[in-house]
């Protein structure tokens, strides 16, 4: 498919300029009808809700809040505000889309006005639900009632249609974050053009993964935090995945490879490894479904959705441009190096290959470490407390929270957050025992409301009840409770306690309790209970792959528990961040308050899945190379050095793509972006980059355990494609003859000695190439990097000739390969070669203008 797409570039470029163009059309003409369904089936807040569903009518639209209050000599009711107020409510319910305003100087407004005079609001109806109301009718309200302000008169307004005005244009946060990306990519690549690909990949899998939600949400529920969700992932995934890609096929082709070839090789090798990483992804969300809330259903549609596309856009889109682009996937100074000195193998080198021998070096002092900071990070998760944000998290400088202050400050802290007390009249247990006898009377029924009424008075923690009035041919009572305490208090939490398990059963009643601040609480409690099910299964998913994929049992075991290491430290950060408020001014992001309570779950799907990305990527080579030598000092240093310059720039890109979204104006936006920037950031650099490499050196040989009968039991399953020469053994070619060399001067040789029996045992069907490197003149040639690279491209082994040229490199398995020598003072070259089951013997000749078989 790889070749396919880049030789047909010009084809798939227009099948997804014209999908996304498609897609974008179809998504503006039929709009978006997201829906915020909160409420839990089996619980008492759903029970309630389902009551008041059945005895009221829907709803019109959007109710939003004008707040006013006077200096402090000064009333609401005298006659110089009222003039200034009433014209402006007046103006606003003129306006179109607009439908009821309650005024508080209307007859029966008198509820409308606190105790004390100075603060007064109207409730306003417009015409749609806050998502279809006009952003242009929402700002002709705001400024018709800012007009009326003057100095000893303030005016406010709050609701989610006025919240929804003021947040920042939409796409800012994705804008900042792929400029941020942009800005990696090219100080890693150093080429424009390689720069603009994984950005340009991203940006297709996002779009039409948007539009697809946006169509999806007339089909299903889907709620208005997914898409943000789904773009968040998608950008970061989409640019990672193509990252991975770029690089595999950039070191390729400076290993002399054709860029056409290099491109199928590179999706034949780390296309497969995004297939699986892409795939893992979506099963770590998928695992949402095990709650059972319907309101995870649409997230885990948008943002499995958007993943789904970006890895097809990497698989498909991605090859398309690397045809279009060619050698200028390069940067110019790589071209000309390629061109001047010829192909260069791949050798990890600089800053990552001293760290991972110093790791290897010392693990004990490095996984010490790395364990303390992640405990130490994590130690405020022991406060978590989940709940609902609302207006009164926003910064202090908007509107909404003004208003939100005002109404707590003149009708109590819990006028933001009323409860509602649902009852069904004539189903109280004195009812339904006088019925029976038949002395049932409505006179009783009532009686029941008020006893619960007069209770509900005289709990503690309520400032106020009252009964509101129902449709007459209702058989539901409802009765309004404001609570003394804040919406996102603990007292609050426990008055809804109080409610549920004392007043109600003592009055007898069949009542339940409601509102969005119960409706919350009971969906943390639901969360809290279903949490442990849902991490089990996800890490038994990922559990599963992995040993398949590595044939181990102790690598998926590492990597489950740094998933939970990595999970406790991140949620530790958003705890101080969001709930304490250590930094909280300083990011921008208002006021702390609990952690929302679907967080834990969509962060957890998606932590789990990017975690298992990298350890992927990282585990991927180090089980390479323990196949090919057997060495697990050798796998694990080689693995890390070669893998974590990628796996730390990509890791850079998902900071700066999660941490824009802190500019998106929404809490629970910035909640996700903090909190998965934090853990990717922890997983990267402190785990991958040293506790898993220090585990697995301490671990040794038990790092590629499996027991035998569940080695046969397993599937087969490989995240990289088998090597020509693993798959049927060739034989070796008549100017390849295979000729044992003596045994000193081979088992001389450090890789040779890999060879013999005495060493650590090699695949079964493990062979060599050996030789000698020589001038035309028959001079030794010592120094000289010599590498064995599979037709896969993937480099195999990699030897310096001793000091009389001779060199041993072991070959997995009987095939053809690739030989590559290079050297200070001498032009490199490269020729195939024909190992077949007994070692080859093979020597070279370095000149300026050839390279020449002896043999």
């Amino acid at each position: 498919m790889a070749r396919w797409c880049c030789r047909h570039r010009i084809v798939v470029l227009l099948l997804w300029v014209g999908a996304l163009l498609g897609a974008g059309a179809a998504g503006s003409a039929a709009g978006t009808d997201y829906a915020n369904v909160f409420s839990l089936p089996d619980t008492d807040s759903r029970r309630a809700y389902d009551r008041m569903a059945a005895a009221f009518p829907e709803s019109a639209g959007d109710q939003d809040t004008v707040v006013w209050r006077v200096g402090d000599e000064g009333s609401v009711r005298a006659e110089d505000v009222r003039e200034r107020i009433g014209p402006a409510l007046k103006e606003i319910a003129d306006l179109k889309g607009v439908g009821d305003v309650s005024s508080p100087y209307a007859k029966g407004g008198a509820a409308q006005i606190s105790e004390d005079g100075r603060i007064a609001y109207a409730r306003m109806t417009f015409g749609e639900q806050a998502n279809g109301v006009e952003q242009e009718l929402v700002a002709k309200v705001v400024d018709i009632a800012k007009a009326a302000e003057r100095d000893d008169l303030q005016v406010e307004l709050g609701g989610q249609a006025i919240s929804r005005a003021q947040e920042p244009p939409a796409g800012i946060a994705e804008l900042v974050g792929v400029a941020a990306a942009a800005v990696v990519l090219f100080l890693a690549f150093g080429s424009f053009f390689a720069m603009l690909l994984p950005i340009v990949v991203a940006v297709f899998g996002v779009g039409l993964g948007m539009t697809g939600t946006a169509l999806l949400s007339h089909v299903t529920d889907v709620p208005e935090v997914a898409p943000l969700l789904g773009s968040l992932i998608g950008l970061g995934v989409g640019i990672d995945y193509a990252l991975f890609i770029v690089t595999r096929h950039r070191r390729t082709i400076l290993r002399g490879v054709d860029p056409e070839e290099s491109a199928e090789v590179s999706l034949n090798t780390s296309g497969r490894a995004v297939l699986f990483a892409g795939g893992t992804v979506c099963i770590a969300l998928a695992g949402m479904l095990v709650m059972n809330m319907r309101f995870l259903d649409g997230v885990v549609i948008a943002t499995s959705l958007t993943v789904v596309l970006s890895v097809l856009a990497a698989i498909t889109l991605l090859p398309a441009l690397l045809g279009l682009l060619g050698m200028r996937v390069l940067s110019r100074r790589q071209r000309r190096r390629l061109a001047a000195q010829g192909p260069e193998p791949a050798e990890a080198g600089g800053a990552a290959a001293r760290w991972s021998a110093y790791v290897q070096k010392r693990p004990r002092p490095v996984a010490l470490l790395a364990v303390v900071v992640m405990a130490a990070l994590a130690v405020p998760v022991l406060s978590l407390r989940l709940g609902a944000t609302d207006q009164g998290n926003h910064q202090e400088s908007t509107t909404t929270r003004k208003a939100y202050d005002l109404l707590a400050e003149g009708f109590g802290p819990g006028f933001n957050g009323p409860l509602q007390l649902v009852s069904k009249v004539g189903e109280a247990r004195e009812a339904r025992e006088a019925r029976e006898a038949g002395e049932a009377g409505e006179g009783s029924q009532q009686g029941d409301i008020k006893g619960l009424l007069k209770r509900v008075r005289a709990t503690d923690g309520v400032a106020g009840a009252a009964e509101l009035p129902t449709p007459p041919d209702s058989r539901i009572s409802l009765i309004q409770v404001v609570p003394t305490s804040s919406p996102q208090s603990e007292a609050t939490d426990d008055l809804i306690d109080r409610l549920r398990a004392d007043v109600i059963p003592a009055a007898g009643t069949d009542t339940h309790v409601g509102g969005i601040t119960a409706v919350f609480k009971d969906f943390a409690a639901v969360t809290g209970e279903r949490l442990p099910y849902f991490v089990g299964a996800i890490i038994g998913l990922g559990f599963l792959l992995l040993m398949i994929a590595f044939r181990s049992v102790v690598v998926p075991l590492t990597a489950g528990l740094m998933n939970l290491i990595a999970a406790a430290a991140s949620f530790g950060v958003l705890v101080a961040v969001f709930q304490w408020g250590w930094g909280a001014q300083a990011l921008g992001i208002g006021k702390e308050g609990p952690i929302t309570a679907f967080l834990p779950v969509i962060m957890l799907s998606l932590l789990f899945g990017l975690s298992m990305d990298y350890q992927v990527f990282l585990v991927s080579r180090m089980h390479e190379e323990w196949v090919h030598t057997q060495d697990n000092a050798r796998a694990v240093r080689v693995g890390l050095a070669e893998t974590s310059r990628v796996i730390n720039c990509a890791a850079l890109i998902m900071i700066c793509v999660f941490s824009a979204f802190v500019l998106s104006g929404d809490m629970e936006g910035a909640m996700a972006g903090i909190g998965l920037a934090a853990a990717v950031a922890l997983d990267a650099f402190i785990l991958r980059t040293a506790l898993v490499p220090a585990a697995m050196q301490l671990l040794g040989r038990s790092n590629w355990w499996l027991p035998g009968w569940l080695d046969r039991w397993l599937p087969q399953l490989a995240v990289e494609p088998k090597d020509h020469a693993e798959e049927a053994a060739v034989a070796p070619s008549p100017e390849g003859a295979g000729v044992e060399l003596p045994g000193p001067r081979t088992a001389t040789h450090p890789a040779a000695s890999a060879l013999t029996p005495a060493a650590s045992a090699p695949a079964p069907a493990a062979s060599a190439v050996h030789g000698f490197i020589r001038t035309p003149r028959g001079e030794p040639v010592a120094g000289a990097v010599l590498t064995l690279v599979s037709k896969g491209g993937r480099q195999l082994d990699r030897v310096t000739s001793r000091a009389d040229g001779s060199y041993a490199l072991a070959a997995p398995a009987p095939g053809s390969y690739l030989l590559a020598a290079s050297s200070p003072h001498h032009t490199p070259r490269a020729r195939h070669v024909m190992v077949g089951e007994r070692p080859l013997a093979f020597d070279l000749e370095l000149a300026d203008d050839e390279v020449d078989a002896v043999n």
